[in-house]
């Protein structure tokens, strides 16, 4: 099995935009940072500039989004660009916020994928951790579940079956990718967030979301996408594949394996990483007695 080492970005580069719940404007500027940082968010707009460690320990339990949160430090919707960081096999990046919510942009990974390429990458003198899955795990329910497995090969294997019932305006659809840099970037990256008419309603009269409108990310009404075309037939799958990458990167490690979710969301997701998580210091406590 192959083994790489860690990587940083070679320069500071940034993304602009708006936030989808709060319509606020935010700048997220990334930073190279040495061996062994991790991944380290700092919101700029408070006066004691609070930061907290990306992982499991800092995942708050919200609907729609992933959310991190230590003491003043919290970040939503940070899904996107923790994906697009671990494809990308960026590990060790200082990301500061000028608000609680990223940007949600067109509603793809596109323009952090942009960004750091833009920036550069720098390999760095350690290898990085990795989760070599070793046996079959499963999480959910009939309806919803979440399965990872060994893999023969030596690329990370993700799948993503949606369906929401034939009374959908989401026909189902499913998506399998290996994941890595050339793949996500041009493959799962640019595919939009999505949601339904009816769902924009419930929405706007919670008093939420009242800016974004359907050129923002995709609506679909029985007709399809609204006002909106789509860039894969299959976009919203691998969509749901994009969110299954940044919720699993919070395991802090490359994870090789294969693994399917079967109509799962962030909650599940959140279960499965921390299953694998459990596994992998497992693993570690096993190597240290040996070498003891």
């Amino acid at each position: 099995m192959r083994q790489r080492n860690e990587h940083t970005i070679a320069n500071c580069c940034q993304v602009d935009g708006r936030g989808y719940w709060s319509g606020q404007k935010v700048r997220v500027r990334m930073y190279p940072a040495s061996v062994g940082t991790g991944l380290v968010m700092v919101r700029t707009d408070l006066v004691e500039k609070p930061m907290l460690q990306v992982g499991l320990a800092t995942r708050q339990e919200h609907q729609l989004r992933t959310v991190l949160a230590s003491g003043q430090a919290k970040f939503a919707m940070v899904e996107h660009l923790l994906a697009s960081l671990y494809a990308l096999e960026i590990d060790n990046c200082v990301i500061e916020v000028n608000a609680e919510e990223l940007p949600g942009l067109d509603g793809s990974a596109a323009a952090y994928v942009d960004a750091l390429r833009s920036a550069g990458l720098v390999i760095q003198a350690a290898a990085r951790k990795q989760l070599i899955v070793d046996r079959t795990v499963r999480v959910g329910t009939a309806a919803s579940w979440l399965e990872v497995s060994p893999t023969h090969g030596q690329a990370s294997q993700f799948e993503y079956v949606l369906d929401y019932g034939p009374d959908s305006p989401i026909r189902a659809q499913t998506f399998r990718s290996t994941i890595g840099p050339h793949e996500f970037s041009t493959q799962i990256a640019p595919a939009r967030t999505f949601v339904t008419s009816e769902q924009v309603q419930q929405l706007r009269a919670a008093g939420v979301a009242e800016h974004v409108s359907p050129q923002d990310l995709l609506v679909f009404d029985q007709a399809g996408p609204v006002q909106n075309r789509l860039r894969f037939d299959d976009e919203c799958a691998r969509h749901k594949l994009l969110d299954l990458v940044g919720d699993l990167s919070l395991i802090n490690c490359e994870f090789i394996g294969r693994i399917v979710s079967h109509r799962g969301g962030h909650a599940l997701n959140a279960v499965m990483a921390k299953k694998l998580l459990q596994i992998a210091q497992r693993t570690t406590d096993k190597l240290f007695r040996k070498a003891g």
